[in-house]
């Protein structure tokens, strides 16, 4: 079974190495998704990308989440999920069929 409490207690104890991987993680992950995007890579690569950009965005989400629920309420949890949500919506936004963009 999961235990919550581990996973808050891991997220509290490593959150400088979590998120000193995540932020350029995301960065990096949805920058490459929009670069994909926007020079007309076949779908499937847009796809993998959004993928793991998506996967990365939610484990910061989730990550802020464990700081809100031990009580941790600073700018740096709003900033980061600020991020966090930004990167998981470019990436959605990125999968949508090119027709959704466009009146024809």
């Amino acid at each position: 079974m999961l235990d919550l409490n581990t996973l808050i207690e891991f997220s509290s104890t490593y959150c400088i190495g979590i998120c000193a991987f995540l932020v350029p993680a995301n960065l990096v992950a949805t920058a490459s998704t929009i670069t994909f995007r926007l020079l007309g890579h076949p779908a499937i690569h847009i796809w993998e990308t959004a993928l793991i950009a998506s996967f990365f965005a939610l484990f910061m989400i989730l990550h802020v989440f464990a700081w809100f629920a031990i009580g941790v309420v600073m700018a740096p949890t709003y900033i980061l999920l600020g991020l966090g949500s930004i990167c998981l919506l470019a990436n959605l936004i990125a999968i949508l069929p090119y027709r959704c963009f466009v009146n024809a």
